[in-house]
């Protein structure tokens, strides 16, 4: 490049995403997986209680007494209560026991080898910030790149070593490119229908049956849920997702029958 002017603002693009694409990155591996409050664990006495009895209906109906003041809508295939032998506590919706971790991750999307950690409530959105600023990041260089790949095929390079490291980089950076987009692609989707990949898979059991909506607000409110109600750090990874990551606002179909009924002249907005 021979403009300064095109130069000065090549090089303050590429700080730019290359900083924003370390600093989600960073986020992303050092954040520790968010695990169930001390609610969710058993009592010493519930404990004993549930080692005496056996498995069936008066094992359930244990742990139905321990959930009974709990937010928990989600259950089993078979209608049980979510529960966690390893770590000895009843799982909150949407939380999952990680077999590499060893411990129940709230929210858990998946385990990710890439960044040798949990994706969960804690990490999710920096996760997708740093999903989208790599990408960005390999389409900054394939795009400021391919003028010279091309002069690279017409021979209007000079004949240098140098030319090759262009192809090199090219073609890494395309590549990546290419399997970012699906990558980033997918988890956007699953932020506008508030899934997890896990979710995706096997649709969550409520009381009243298997529901894939359950958790689906609408496009906007399930934005929010990711990235919280303050635009101006959406783009910036710190968290900002709404919640404790214990307990969801669902959208149930039916009425459920083992939650207390709301009184009819109840404010929704005091609410």
């Amino acid at each position: 490049m021979e403009n300064i002017g095109e130069q000065v603002v090549c090089l303050m693009a590429y700080h730019l995403l290359f900083a924003m694409f370390v600093w989600s990155y960073w986020k992303t591996i050092f954040t520790l997986p968010m695990n169930p409050s001390k609610e969710f664990h058993l009592s010493y006495a519930e404990k004993e209680l549930l080692e005496r009895e056996p498995r069936g209906e008066a094992h359930q109906e244990v742990l139905r007494r321990a959930a009974k003041e709990l937010p928990i809508y989600t259950r089993t295939m078979s209608g049980a209560i979510r529960y966690c032998d390893r770590c000895q506590l009843i799982k909150p919706d949407r939380c999952h026991h990680c077999s590499v971790c060893d411990k129940c991750i709230l929210k858990m999307d998946h385990h990710c080898p890439w960044v040798n950690n949990c994706v969960g409530f804690s990490n999710y959105k920096f996760f997708l910030l740093f999903l989208a600023y790599s990408l960005l990041y390999c389409l900054f260089i394939a795009a400021t790149d391919l003028q010279y790949f091309i002069k690279f095929w017409t021979n209007g390079l000079p004949d240098t070593q140098a030319k090759f490291h262009i192809m090199f980089l090219f073609f890494a950076a395309a590549m990546f490119s290419v399997s970012l987009s699906s990558l980033f692609g997918y988890h956007c989707w699953l932020v506008s229908k508030n899934k997890s990949t896990l979710e995706a898979f096997r649709s969550p059991v409520f009381r009243h049956g298997t529901d894939k909506n359950g958790f689906n607000l609408g496009f906007s409110k399930n934005m929010r849920q990711v990235f919280g109600d303050e635009k101006k750090y959406w783009l910036l990874p710190i968290f900002s997702s709404l919640g404790d990551g214990c307990s969801f606002p669902t959208c149930l179909v039916n009425q459920d029958p083992e939650q207390p009924a709301i009184p009819a002249g109840l404010n929704s907005t005091k609410k």
